[in-house]
């Protein structure tokens, strides 16, 4: 039975093995439980050979907790948490190219201002604009220039860090088969980690 997936939407970071495969893994994972995938961005993090993923999914926040509890039964999955509204700072990227007639070119220019965009490139007969900022501001740019005429648009998918003094970290502790795991792949030093009894 497929589960209804409508509702808001819910990011999950998680830090994960950089090691071939995994993202097959975890895309596998999505497509097996019916999960739809908003947006999904993967790149390092200051810890070398750990990369870390922001995934968003349709759902409610018991989808979101069902994601991320899933994503941490995967042995190449570090952590994995979900990211609750308000409590973290999320931004996307977005290149937008639009058509430009020479009459238009000022109301795009006065319309890339007030959103705190860029333009990255300009010819006689379209302009690129770069915005990075929460997803509905992207939203409401576009719709916007909707009306120039938009020839193409690409977004890079959300990337969100927890506020404050919190964060999505190594954990201080791991279940025996995956601290085993990391400690013969040489991510962590033998006796680096507390026991779960300990």
């Amino acid at each position: 039975m497929k589960t209804d997936l409508t509702g808001p939407l819910q990011t999950i970071a998680a830090l994960v093995e950089d090691r071939p495969g995994v993202l097959t893994r975890v895309a596998s994972l999505f497509r097996r439980r019916g999960y739809n995938i908003e947006s999904l961005a993967v790149g390092s993090t200051d810890e070398i050979g750990v990369s870390r993923m922001t995934i968003v999914v349709e759902g409610t926040p018991l989808i979101g907790d069902q994601v991320a509890k899933q994503l941490d039964k995967l042995i190449d999955v570090i952590t994995a948490e979900v990211l609750e509204d308000g409590e973290s700072v999320g931004r996307e990227l977005a290149l937008i190219k639009v058509m430009t007639k020479p009459e238009q070119r000022r109301e795009i220019l006065d319309i890339v201002e007030i959103f705190r965009a860029s333009v990255v490139d300009l010819s006689a007969a379209s302009v690129i604009i770069q915005i990075t900022a929460a997803n509905e501001t992207i939203e409401a740019l576009t719709d916007n220039l909707r009306p120039y005429g938009i020839l193409e648009l690409v977004r890079t998918g959300g990337i969100a860090l927890v506020r404050g003094e919190g964060t999505t970290q190594m954990p201080h502790f791991e279940d025996e088969e995956l601290r085993r795991f990391h400690q013969e792949s040489g991510r962590i030093p033998s006796g680096d980690l507390p026991h779960l009894s300990d």
